[in-house]
């Protein structure tokens, strides 16, 4: 199987885990990464540039209407729904699902919809409901999921709900999430993105 993006849901202690994520994954990653951080439209800046700190692959925010690519992280802005549509991201300002927006339900059903069985979904940390149902509808349509160990989470609530929402591939402490993609991500195809390209999405975006 040739997995093609991952999609990445985390509330409450979300920042630190998916800093870990990211920062254990290789040079040259192949697959984009998809995350949604639950903040609310008043919230701080300055997460993407947290998320880029010790990170291998650029992380960016996407815009409307913008091509998804191979080798970048990209985290949902703020105050909006993120959903993917031929391969392309959309952004939404629908009503918050579960008092979320960004909601990881609705990335992560809109992924289901759109790579079907080639869509990785993690779910980490985080205290509330949300994710559950996206990730059920990512295992209805034959991805592969992942869900963070409640034992090693920041807050338990999320993990919990998504594992009594479905059956996951695999429940990980999160040390073992990244070298776990990283071995799931040797079928996939080699990235696009060179070290050149990195270094200049790092001056675009800054540090």
């Amino acid at each position: 199987m040739a997995f093609e993006i991952v999609v990445v849901g985390t509330s409450t202690g979300g920042l630190k885990a998916s800093q870990t994520l990211l920062s254990g994954l290789p040079e040259g990653f192949p697959m984009p990464i998809v995350i949604v951080q639950h903040r609310g439209k008043g919230s701080e800046t300055g997460l993407r540039e947290f998320l880029s700190q010790g990170s291998s692959v650029p992380v960016v925010e996407p815009e409307d209407k913008e091509s998804l690519r191979r080798g970048y992280a990209y985290l949902a802005p703020r105050d909006y729904h993120l959903l993917i549509e031929n391969q392309s991201f959309a952004l939404s300002t629908d009503p918050p699902v579960g008092f979320a927006r960004p909601s990881i339900d609705v990335l992560f059903e809109s992924a289901a919809d759109e790579y079907q069985e080639r869509v990785i979904g993690i779910i980490l940390t985080g205290a509330n409901r949300d994710g559950a149902r996206g990730l059920a509808a990512i295992k209805f349509r034959g991805g592969l999921t992942i869900v963070e160990d409640p034992v090693s989470a920041a807050c338990r609530e999320m993990p919990e709900a998504a594992i009594a929402q479905t059956k996951p591939d695999w429940i990980l402490p999160l040390e073992e999430i990244a070298p776990r993609l990283h071995k799931l991500s040797e079928s996939a195809t080699p990235p696009l993105l060179t070290k050149r390209e990195f270094r200049d999405v790092t001056l675009h975006y800054g540090s």
